[in-house]
């Protein structure tokens, strides 16, 4: 059967630019006796422009037998890779088949390639394993989440000699997703410089995910990683002369600041260090109550009087889900509005013994199969869902835009599908009523997308540990500017009501960052920007796959 673009995108199979191809191997291979490794070579892209480095090397020579080297899993890709070196006078040695199954003892001065990307929805049975085992040799053990180039990297470096090179394109999600973490750390243990170059264009017109170069090499630990920012594979040229950015990461740290331009960077990372605590120095998030069954054990006022169930039966919570969190204050008002428009505001927790009426509404629950969901089998009795403490503040944790911070000023308990916020015992008057609308400025939504992660359809989550990370006005800075903020309580409220989030961050900006020079606020914003656009894209692109 023809290859073809839609059989490539099923092995995660995309052909690199030549301009891409060859300023990798030219930076590789420094040495007219340098051997390469093509891993996953699919037409050669890579081992062509090796073989055209080699003769630039060696003055015109072509006899370099057992230097240049490929795998490739698709044998009709093979072969035509045999075909197109032959066609330039080159012999290369290429092997069929699965790249984690490759066994040579062989180490390489020089690896060079572009690993398919198949996400860990469609990379599973033997492949998988065999990947998994490969970076498991090496110490890397990778989640279920993982993409197929993650542990290819850890192959690949398998096979890199001591003070070789390795040479790679990869997804820029090696910066921000969790289950890179390991990879991040592999990198950095294993190679005594690690470079990364990025692109402000996408540079594979038919991939909408975006790349970078990896450029690591020698053997040691690095104790950062070095950035350059580019605009796209005609610019490669311009790279020798560049300033590079350095990064030192913490340990388990995501790289998501590589993503911004430096002037962003160092404003971000100097605005942190003098206004800005963490949200865990306010207090800490924790996850809502678990149910087993939300359908079941939340009810509209409605649902809860045709049941006939008596307020001892019931307790008010925030309805699940947080779509209704617009506002800066969920107060009792607003929790009554919600009551009367028939949202889900009541969860059945009987205070005592549960009424006649309650004893009906479980026993329905048996017939109809809840006592068997997991967490109601393992509980009990399985209808009293264990509660979690009232918060002062909620936190949502799965955006499209933002982060919402909100008072609680209603005492409503929280189900799992938001964040609690109980805030340090010095700090609750204050950021009760303070830190939601304190929380609207350029540092802390451009730091959401920092500590967050992208998840399909371009949603934005926090963890309840990056959400602990989520930069916040220190409480010295937000009682220093108590009385403009309350003043401007009430004008960012209109402004979020009718939905204008560009307003009312400006006017918080203008209180609390007004120290901050205009230029490095734009860069913040554009910054922030940036990162949300590329989330967005990425919830656009669905199942895109990387180059390879």
């Amino acid at each position: 059967m023809g290859d073809n673009l839609g059989t490539r995108k099923a092995r995660g199979a995309f052909f690199t630019p030549p301009k891409i191809a060859r300023y990798l191997a030219e930076w590789a291979l420094q040495s007219s006796a340098d051997t390469v490794l093509e891993p996953s070579c699919g037409e050669a892209s890579f081992l062509l422009a090796a073989a055209r480095r080699l003769e630039s090397l060696t003055e015109g020579t072509k006899d370099w037998a057992g230097q240049l080297n490929g795998v490739e899993i698709h044998l009709e890709s093979a072969e035509q890779a045999s075909v197109l070196l032959a066609a330039e006078g080159y012999g290369a040695t290429i092997a069929v088949g699965d790249f984690f199954e490759y066994a040579s003892d062989q180490k390489f001065t020089a690896v060079v390639g572009n690993p398919p990307f198949v996400r860990y929805q469609n990379f599973s049975g033997a492949s998988r394993a065999r990947s998994l085992e490969a970076a498991l040799a090496q110490g890397v053990r990778l989640s279920a989440l993982a993409s197929s180039w993650a542990a290819f990297v850890v192959k690949a470096a398998l096979h890199v000699a001591p003070e070789g090179r390795l040479a790679l394109v990869l997804p820029a999600e090696l910066l921000t997703v969790g289950y890179a973490a390991e990879i991040r750390r592999f990198l950095l243990s294993r190679f005594s410089r690690v470079r990364l170059i990025m692109f402000e264009e996408r540079v594979f017109p038919e991939v909408l995910a975006d790349c970078i170069l990896l450029l690591a090499e020698g053997t040691g630990k690095a104790t950062s990683f070095e950035v350059y920012q580019t605009r796209d594979a005609e610019s490669l040229d311009a790279v020798e002369l560049a300033e590079w950015t350095s990064y030192a990461p913490a340990t388990g740290d995501k790289w998501t600041p590589a993503l911004l331009a430096h002037n962003a960077f160092s404003t971000y990372r100097d605005v942190l260090g003098t206004h800005f605590e963490q949200l865990r120095e306010w207090g800490g998030a924790y996850l809502g109550a678990v149910t087993g069954n939300n359908s079941f054990f939340s009810l509209t006022a409605y649902e809860a009087a045709e049941r006939g169930l008596v307020s001892s039966d019931l307790i008010r919570i925030l309805p699940p889900g947080s779509r209704r969190m617009r506002g800066l204050t969920l107060s009792d008002s607003v929790w009554q509005q919600l009551r009367r428009e028939n949202h889900k505001c009541y969860l059945l927790w009987p205070a005592k013994e549960p009424s006649n009426e309650a004893w009906r509404y479980i026993s329905d629950g048996e017939q109809d199969g809840v006592p068997s969901a997991y967490k109601c089998r393992v509980r009990s009795p399985w209808w009293r869902v264990p509660l979690v403490g009232v918060p002062d503040l909620f936190l949502t944790y799965m955006n499209h835009d933002r982060p919402r911070l909100v008072t609680n000023a209603a005492g409503a308990h929280i189900l799992n599908s938001v964040y609690g916020i109980r805030l340090a015992e010095d700090r609750r008057a204050l950021g009760r009523d303070l830190l939601p609308v304190a929380s609207l400025n350029s540092v802390t939504l451009l730091g959401a997308e920092v500590v967050g992660r992208a998840y399909g359809g371009g949603l934005l989550k926090m963890e309840p540990r990056e959400a602990d990370q989520l930069p916040l006005p220190s409480l010295a800075r937000v009682q220093h500017f108590e009385k403009e903020l309350r003043l401007a309580k009430p004008q960012l409220s209109q402004a979020l009501r009718r939905g204008d989030l560009t307003s009312a961050v400006a006017k918080i900006d203008s209180i609390l960052l007004a120290d901050v020079p205009e230029a490095d606020l734009t860069a913040l914003r554009v910054a922030r920007e940036m990162l949300f656009e590329r989330r967005r894209a990425r919830g656009k692109s669905g199942e895109s796959r990387r180059p390879s």
